[in-house]
């Protein structure tokens, strides 16, 4: 026999008398487990905590497991198919997520339950030997459910805590592959144009042959520095230095700083719906390389002639910046993806600077939108105006 159930008869004082009135309790109760049943559902569902769980289980299922449950609770015999039946109903419970005292309070019910109709049943000078045998059972039929209970709910911790690691591995190892393959392209490029300034070198000659290649490596170097101080702002942890700031006055700083950029591709950058001061709790600087970003994208985004558009809006304790372009929209396949760190449909792009985006939203506890189609495209990043909200 199971060792612990061995373990749990022996400390309630389970005997071969409480054993035999329980089987001739079994056609007492037999016909009333129906009723039985529908009190302990109904008072189940009349709690506010178990109410929305049995809502969205199959209560038809669970009424004959339960009534199955009282008829071999009775019967026995108590070995280990007694026990593997008893834990597969506390697997059960952790599924549907019953909370461990929903079992202690049910059971409190079937004890009622059970007095009631032993009290009905028998004379008074063997009601108390026959209760006293239900309340050994029932002691017994929750020791093992529990035991079950918390064994299964901590394999299911264990699990869900392997799968964040196993999925923590993978973000990781596909971040690594990208820093890789973004790594190796410009440094592959450097060294063929050294090499290239190399032999030209020993080969001797003029001397302003070599400052095409030399030139060319430096390019690719200085991408490469630009790659891994991208990656190290998105990698290392940040420090939010949130202050009272005016959110508008900073959007308006980044615009006129852009708008050399928007003028090279010639597109009409402009700060609309202007509605300021609008005070926030933000870190300057951060906010300034959310907008910064957003907008060069923007920018790149649209054909020459086109329109970038950012307004500061407050609305329900937050403010809105939202950079609107008229471009050609994000394709839906795409969309899922775009703040992926190195994922990039421009040439020469890291695809870091929406990753980074989303980051610094994040630690300013806000959220990040994108509405995209054909006509153009919307990002609309929300932040708490205080700390506190």
């Amino acid at each position: 026999m199971n060792e612990f159930l061995d373990e749990i008869l022996a400390y309630v004082a389970f005997d071969d008398d409480d054993h035999q009135r329980l089987v001739a309790l079994h056609p007492v109760l037999a016909p009333q487990f129906p009723a039985i049943a529908d009190a302990f559902f109904a008072a189940a569902r009349a709690r506010a905590d178990t109410a929305p769980v049995l809502a969205n289980a199959d209560e038809a299922m669970l009424r004959q497991t339960f009534v199955s449950w009282m008829s071999s609770g009775l019967l026995g015999p108590y070995d280990d198919t007694f026990v593997a039946t008893r834990a597969r109903i506390g697997c059960k419970y952790v599924e549907l997520g019953l909370a461990q005292h929903y079992m202690i309070t049910a059971t409190h019910v079937v004890r009622r339950a059970y007095h009631d109709r032993v009290v009905a049943a028998y004379p008074v000078p063997e009601v108390h030997a026959v209760d006293a045998s239900v309340d050994k059972l029932l002691d017994l039929e929750l020791a093992v459910i529990l035991c079950h209970y918390h064994q299964d709910a901590d394999a299911r911790v264990l699990a869900a805590e392997r799968q964040r690691r196993l999925e923590q591995v993978e973000a990781l190892q596909t971040l690594c592959a990208g820093l890789a393959h973004e790594v190796r392209n410009p440094l592959n490029s450097a060294k063929l144009q050294l090499e290239l300034a190399e032999r030209r070198i020993r080969r001797g000659g003029d001397e302003r042959k070599l400052v095409e290649p030399i030139e060319h490596a430096g390019h690719e170097i200085d991408r490469l520095t630009g790659l891994l101080d991208e990656f190290l702002a998105f990698a290392q942890p940040y420090a939010l230095d949130a202050q009272p700031r005016d959110v508008v006055a900073l959007v308006h700083d980044v615009i006129e700083n852009d708008r050399p950029l928007a003028d090279l591709h010639g597109a009409e950058l402009r700060m609309v719906d202007a509605r300021g001061p609008i005070i926030a709790d933000v870190d300057a600087a951060k906010i300034q390389q959310i907008v910064d970003s957003l907008v060069a994208n923007a920018v790149e985004a649209v054909a020459p002639g086109g329109h970038v558009s950012v307004a500061v809006v407050p609305l329900d304790g937050h403010v809105h910046i939202r950079v609107t372009d008229d471009g050609r929209g994000i394709p839906d396949s795409i969309l899922p993806r775009i703040y992926e760190p190195f994922f990039s449909t421009k040439d020469g792009g890291t695809g870091m600077g929406l990753s980074i985006v989303h980051s610094l939203v994040q630690l300013h506890h806000g959220s990040v939108q994108v509405d995209s189609s054909p006509s153009g495209t919307t990002f609309d990043v929300m932040l708490p105006r205080s700390r506190l909200s």
